[in-house]
């Protein structure tokens, strides 16, 4: 069963970015993954939980969702070690190719760029709220809100890296990666420390 499943994910990755949401065909994917419609529907309730099934496959490949090693580090090192893992995922080829079938198809299926835009920041934040509980006291006490927190930190990380990368710039190398995430952690720490997160 965990063979069929993955086979029909990967044939769903590839028709989806290469057909697009609207354009792929489950009958397709099936005979693409070598199983019958039926299997694909024992696996999958619809195409929307198919397509989450392969943002879930593609964060599993990119990111370590489970126990990442920079929940043990210090705030700063924390931050920059979660902010350079972000940017190698959002900025990987599979996920930008993603990131545009979403946006070229969220309007005719909004609850598609809905449940994908949700689906990963569940994930992220939940990862993050893990690491803020881990924080020394004094400057836990300084977050009002975590989401809040979460989404601002990874909102200053990847706006300008993504934008560029979406719109046919290329991605930027390790160097540069590594320091837009120390930059971006120094900037939520001084947030923090002024408490306006």
């Amino acid at each position: 069963m965990t063979r069929k499943r993955e086979a029909i994910v990967t044939a769903a990755l590839d028709a989806f970015l290469e057909e697009g949401y609207a354009g792929s065909s489950v009958n397709r994917i099936a005979a693409q993954a070598g199983v019958s419609i039926k299997t694909l529907y024992r696996h999958f309730e619809n195409k929307d939980d198919l397509f989450i099934a392969v943002i879930e496959a593609a964060c599993a490949t990119t990111v370590n969702t489970e126990n990442p090693p920079w929940l043990d580090l210090a705030p700063l090192d924390g931050l920059t070690a979660a902010g350079l893992e972000q940017l190698r995922f959002v900025l990987a080829p599979q996920q930008l190719g993603l990131y545009r079938v979403v946006t070229r198809d969220a309007p005719r299926f909004p609850q598609l760029g809905r449940r994908y835009r949700e689906h990963l920041r569940a994930l992220r934040n939940e990862q993050f709220h893990r690491y803020l509980d881990r924080w020394p006291a004094r400057l836990r006490a300084r977050i009002s809100n975590a989401d809040r927190a979460a989404d601002t930190f990874f909102a200053l990380l990847q706006a300008e890296e993504l934008a560029a990368a979406l719109h046919g710039g290329t991605v930027p190398g390790p160097d540069h990666l590594q320091q837009r995430a120390r930059e971006t952690a120094l900037d939520l720490l001084a947030l923090v420390q002024a408490g306006r997160l």
